[in-house]
């Protein structure tokens, strides 16, 4: 377990409580209008064809992707979300990333100072940690959207660097320029990703043990959980052994 990508933590859980996918369905309707602001019409804004795919892929209803999309073309109410990146620390040195979308700077800077503080962690400036990730395309498919070799060939043919395939997912990326390449003839091929879009890929990995993994986790736990974060993304590395301590607690 070497961090997290967009959405990922939430969607692992997405069937735990209403509570959980209630959020969820916040924080994809905040892409969706904020995506919505550039245009609404989804075949020219990949942007907001890849929120619509989220929201669909998570059984969003259409009354609530559709009330996100007049939201952000004016049509109901008038809130307008900031994009925002918060860099810092989490326990054992681990480096985090958040991103959020906001309609209220100030409380979102305090709410996300306050989580590193309790867990362990401490905020830094922008750009104090971002130099040790990379800014990649990443698109996730369903596994039954292909097998594993039609899919490695397709996504090497557009212009991809990995594909991994798991028992539930192909996860393919690729440098942040060929990204829209790799995704529209994905897309001709086998349709919406259930995800896609920038991320960022940690260069090393910092190991952490028992003690510093159980904050960390409640530290991204409580970044996730906070309506206005859309991403976390840190560097961090569990042993599985460590890992199954921690779940079974």
């Amino acid at each position: 377990m070497a961090g997290h990508s967009q959405f990922k933590n939430i969607m692992h859980r997405k069937g735990a409580q209403d509570a959980k996918r209630a959020k969820l369905f916040t924080k994809i309707a905040r892409e969706i209008t904020t995506a919505a602001k550039i245009s609404d019409d989804p075949s020219s804004n990949p942007r907001l064809r890849a929120a619509i795919a989220l929201g669909r892929a998570n059984n969003m209803p259409n009354d609530n992707i559709n009330r996100a999309i007049k939201k952000g073309t004016g049509g109901e109410g008038d809130t307008d979300y900031v994009e925002m990146r918060y860099e810092g620390y989490g326990p054992g040195g681990v480096a985090v990333i958040v991103e959020a979308l906001t309609d209220n700077r100030n409380r979102t800077a305090a709410e996300v100072r306050a989580a590193f503080s309790k867990h362990g962690g401490s905020l830094g400036e922008t750009n104090s940690v971002s130099f040790m990730f990379d800014r990649v395309g990443q698109l996730i498919y369903p596994v039954k959207a292909a097998d594993a070799d039609a899919m490695f060939e397709a996504a090497l043919e557009a212009g991809a660097e990995n594909v991994e395939t798991s028992e539930e997912t192909h996860e393919v990326t690729c440098s942040q320029e060929d990204f829209a390449a790799v995704r529209d003839a994905l897309e001709e091929k086998f349709g919406a990703a259930q995800q896609a879009g920038l991320v960022w890929r940690p260069q090393n990995t910092t190991p952490v043990d028992e003690e510093k993994a159980a904050s960390l986790l409640k530290l991204i736990d409580v970044l996730e959980d906070n309506d206005d974060v859309q991403s976390v993304a840190a560097n961090f590395e569990i042993s599985d052994d460590v890992m199954e301590k921690l779940t079974a607690a």
